[in-house]
């Protein structure tokens, strides 16, 4: 399916973007920068609800998340939704078409987002010639096969506050790798879309947080959540 109409198409260069160094190899030279930039010299923005992909698209691409979020979903038979991921900026979305051809899932925009696309056929081509380029699309991989492995035992072993505490903590890790705070959280996601990815029903996530909140670990406004006692929220999943 070709992109959305709604998309546009904007100029910018690998080489002036801040987040640089969390979607490329650090050791780049000069030379081999000019070559990434001119197999992606572009970005294309999205509004709230776009989707980048949908589900059985042929793959072509992967994404780098320059600005905004996005969550990855499947859609059950009946129609419900079951969240699979959410990502950031500085990101790399896309990974799960990579043995199959084609997407296994879907990606929506949560609010005004930017990607500069990546053909995945010139990225492997240029790869080859490039060591580092090619090690850090290893190191990609991996990161989000040990994410998925992670998913897994939130689902397989943790009781539910257990789920939300390692959630949060996950999103201030992440936070923390593009430079910003570790303890301020703005969620562009839902209690319902949290609830689908963690396994855990919507009133079962709205006692979590309240109970977060009385017990002085978190402080909630709508969309804003401040991380108040973080050596107890590592302690609730067992983390030093």
């Amino acid at each position: 399916m070709p992109p959305p109409t709604s998309s546009k198409q904007l100029k910018i260069a690998c080489s002036n973007c801040n987040l640089r160094e969390l979607c490329l190899p650090v050791d780049l030279s000069a030379d081999e920068m000019g070559r990434l930039e001119a197999l992606s010299n572009s970005k294309r923005s999205f509004a709230a609800q776009d989707y980048l992909y949908r589900t059985g698209d042929h793959f072509k691409s992967l994404y780098a998340i320059h600005s905004g979020s996005f969550k990855t979903r499947v859609l059950h038979e009946d129609g419900r939704e079951q969240v699979t991921g959410f990502l950031m900026a500085g990101e790399i979305i896309g990974l799960d078409a990579i043995s199959t051809d084609s997407h296994t899932c879907e990606a929506l925009a949560m609010e005004a987002s930017e990607v500069c696309e990546l053909p995945f056929a010139k990225l492997e081509e240029l790869s080859r010639d490039i060591p580092s380029l090619q090690r850090h699309l290893h190191k990609i991989m991996s990161r989000e096969i040990v994410r998925d492995q992670g998913i897994m035992l939130l689902l397989g072993s943790m009781r539910a506050e257990e789920r939300l505490a390692a959630f949060l903590l996950n999103l201030s890790q992440r936070n923390t790798a593009r430079g910003f705070s570790a303890t301020q959280l703005q969620l562009r996601m839902s209690r319902l879309e949290i609830g689908s990815y963690l396994g855990l029903k919507l009133e079962t996530v709205s006692r979590a947080f309240s109970h977060f909140q009385e017990d002085g670990l978190i402080n909630v406004k709508i969309k804003t959540v401040e991380l108040i006692d973080l050596p107890r929220l590592r302690a609730l999943v067992g983390k030093s």
